[in-house]
């Protein structure tokens, strides 16, 4: 199983960025895939999920901002990042988990497929 984030990069206060989290090796269709952000000297925190059946999650700082979306035909998951701020800077994971119950979306160790995270700079 493989995972590959991309799509992070430096960017300014109230810019976007898209990430990617490509899937190889496992049954897409039915992941849920989250993405995590861990910033220097703090824990992994959750940002948003997106399940097999496209229901999505939110961490409350994120809503309106960010959004998640999945293209099971390129086994993709995207998170389109909006009105990004400077608290928003950290290495963002995606991760994958095919059998994850909805109480436990967001805790990062429920998860049991990890990518290897993408670096977001945002410079106020």
């Amino acid at each position: 199983v493989q995972l590959q984030a991309s799509g992070g990069g430096l960017v300014q206060d109230g810019g976007s960025l898209r990430l990617s989290c490509a899937a190889s090796g496992l049954t897409f269709s039915r992941q849920t895939i989250g993405w995590f952000r861990q910033a220097p000297g703090k824990e992994r925190d959750f940002v948003a999920a997106i399940r097999y059946n496209g229901y999505t999650y939110y961490t409350d700082s994120v809503k309106g901002r960010f959004t998640i979306s999945r293209d099971n035909t390129k086994n993709t998951v995207y998170l389109q990042m909006n009105s990004l701020r400077p608290e928003d800077t950290a290495v963002y994971y995606c991760a994958a988990d095919p059998s994850i119950i909805l109480s436990s979306i967001r805790l990062s160790r429920q998860y049991a497929y990890w990518g290897q995270g993408t670096q977001v700079t945002v410079s106020s």
